[in-house]
């Protein structure tokens, strides 16, 4: 399948694509760049995501697909330190319990201006959860 196909997709294709366990490699970069978020958000949760991937998404200009790559366990120390420091305090909370916070990362969330973003960074960490659905990837929570 190539962009122009790609493009005649409706949602709910596009949605099972992105969710699926037997993702075609030429569709990655399609999803990577997809136009509708909610596709983007489901593709930016599966645990299966390569490092660029997670680099391309962590930069997203959509607070709600970095709140997404924000959980997870595979992240390098500079992309936690780009959620920890995020302008938008719904990407600070869902990094605020990432087990790999370093100490002086959660206590400056334990000092963050936003009430429920140093509640949760008060929790301490949390490791991120899978689910896994029949026939689709495994997602994080």
């Amino acid at each position: 399948m190539d962009a122009q196909q790609w493009r005649t997709l409706s949602l709910d294709e596009k949605m099972r694509w992105a969710l699926s366990a037997d993702l075609p490699e030429v569709l990655r970069p399609l999803l990577l760049r997809e136009q509708w978020m909610q596709t983007r958000c489901y593709f930016a949760r599966r645990a299966d995501l390569r490092p660029h991937e997670v680099a391309e998404l962590v930069a997203d200009q959509d607070y709600v697909i970095r709140l997404c790559l924000a959980k997870r366990p595979d992240l390098t120390a500079e992309q936690v330190a780009r959620c920890a420091g995020d302008p938008d305090p719904n990407v600070r909370y869902a990094i605020a319990r990432n087990p790999l916070l370093s100490d002086a990362q959660r206590t400056r969330l334990c000092a963050d201006e936003d009430e429920l973003v140093r509640r949760a960074a008060a929790k301490g960490p949390r490791p991120s959860e899978t689910r896994c659905r029949p026939g689709q990837a495994a997602l994080l929570r």
